[in-house]
């Protein structure tokens, strides 16, 4: 471990700095924390604030009194791995804590109901009885979206709305609903399951009250004065699509100078805003009582937050790398199949891809209390990446008419594939609409967006 290098660093969901072993308490806090949440590095003879290194006197014999104080003090049994680093004249003692695999790890003193904490941000916050749960489904390999509800008969699934929402994509049979985890197999019986219940139940909300979508626009850049709100309380996959019609009734479009014309685009990409509010709806935490999904519209931001805390073991930093876990199974499954997500772990790098094309500042990702939050900022800090082939197309589709695919395929000298690809880049950044009924209409037509 590099001491200079962790020393630049600010204390975070997998780091913490302690001056002293004065506060025993404090520290098995922070390393139960870390055990359940994603792992971390206690470093002890550091300053938390000022970061100033005051070193160890005697690091063997803190290093022997840690390695029992922990193995005394935690349950399940817990077994860091202790370092000694020097530094300068000094010493400094690192403790590593990986996540665990035997969650929920908590004081033995205080119990499993107060003694398990996690990791939010900087600080240790105790686990209520609905993360412990959370922690104990996942040490088991299973999410709360696969649960049978057993008081319940499995025709409380709208088969209509389920079928509606696979029209496109195939025909959905009787069959295809335990398939897909919408129901389930409990004692003799086929019941819905929590995710076929939240997806398509006739009374979802009597059993999940905060399965619904809050949105509202703000004057201004905080909550002070509300323009506008909407309670969206339809199905999921109908919930998303009026999530960002919403948005982009309320999104300002910004005019860029062309050679030509002028040209409008939106002041956030439509790619952004679906993936943030159909992440928000997949990863959500359904065990909870929080208040549901919240898409928030500011002058200078857009935000989306959802119930629940990143799955265990994962930070804010791997979801950037591509690195995904799936905390609702049944719900993600569905959303493959009927296209809403691609694969799992692009989402944040496509907003993050879109937002960056768009000459956007990148998305604030965070954990706020027991909620997870996708901040847009909205004001653009240059142009939008598009070349002279993409400039090309935008004065092709500039006619009332439109523009069909092959014939600005041979217009621009590229394959109908090729072309396709430029063009959902081009809708992805606001610059061009499609008009058709889905992406195999053969009559589906281009036109570019424009203020004139």
């Amino acid at each position: 471990m590099d001491l200079h290098e962790v020393l630049r660093r600010n204390e975070g969901k997998t780091l913490e700095f302690k001056r002293d072993l004065s506060s025993p308490d404090a520290v098995l806090r922070t390393a139960v924390a870390f055990a359940n949440t994603a792992g971390g590095t206690l470093l002890i003879g550091i300053e938390d604030r000022t970061r100033r290194v005051r070193g160890i006197s005697n690091p063997l014999e803190m290093e022997e009194r840690l390695a029992n104080i922990v193995s005394d003090s935690v349950a399940p049994h817990l077994l860091p791995e202790i370092a000694i680093l020097p530094f300068r004249r000094t010493h400094v003692v690192a403790v590593q804590i990986f996540p665990s695999g035997s969650r929920p790890h908590y004081l033995k003193r205080m119990g499993l109901q107060n003694g398990t904490y996690v990791r939010v941000g900087s600080t240790n916050r105790r686990a209520d009885s609905e993360l412990i749960s959370e922690m104990q489904r996942f040490a088991r390999g299973e999410s709360f979206d696969e649960r049978p509800m057993p008081d319940l008969d499995s025709e409380v699934i709208d088969f209509r709305v389920a079928s509606e929402s696979f029209a496109q994509i195939r025909r959905l049979t009787r069959r295809d609903l335990r398939t897909l985890g919408l129901v389930s197999a409990y004692q003799g019986r086929i019941v819905p399951t929590v995710g076929g219940l939240v997806l398509f139940g006739n009374e979802r909300l009597s059993h999940f009250p905060d399965a619904w979508i809050q949105a509202g626009r703000f004057d201004g850049r905080n909550k002070s004065t509300i323009l506008d709100q909407a309670s969206l309380r339809l199905p999921p996959i109908q919930a998303i699509e009026a999530a960002v019609e919403f948005v982009e009734k309320h999104s300002a479009r910004g005019v860029s100078i062309g050679a030509v014309r002028r040209m409008e685009r939106w002041s956030l990409p439509p790619v952004a805003i679906r993936e943030a509010v159909v992440n928000s709806v997949a990863h959500a935490d359904y065990s909870q009582r929080s208040g549901p999904i919240r898409l928030a519209i500011f002058d200078d931001r857009l935000e989306i937050e959802n119930p629940g805390l990143l799955p265990f073991g994962l930070t804010v930093a791997d979801l950037e790398h591509g690195v995904s876990k799936l905390r609702n199974r049944v719900i993600g499954r569905v959303f493959h199949e009927v296209g809403l997500v691609e694969q799992w772990g692009s989402g944040i790098q496509r907003m993050n891809a879109a937002c960056r094309d768009a000459g956007l500042a990148q998305p604030i990702l965070e954990e706020i209390g027991n909620r997870f939050r996708v901040t847009l900022p909205i004001g653009t800090t240059r142009r939008p990446n598009v070349d002279s082939r993409d400039g090309e197309i935008l004065e092709l589709v500039n006619v009332p008419e439109g523009r069909a695919t092959r014939e600005i395929a041979d217009h621009i000298g590229l394959t109908p594939r090729a072309t396709r690809t430029r063009l959902s880049a081009l809708v992805d950044l606001g610059l061009v609409k499609e008009i058709g009924s889905g992406p195999q209409d053969p009559r589906r037509r281009y036109f570019r967006t424009e203020n004139s």
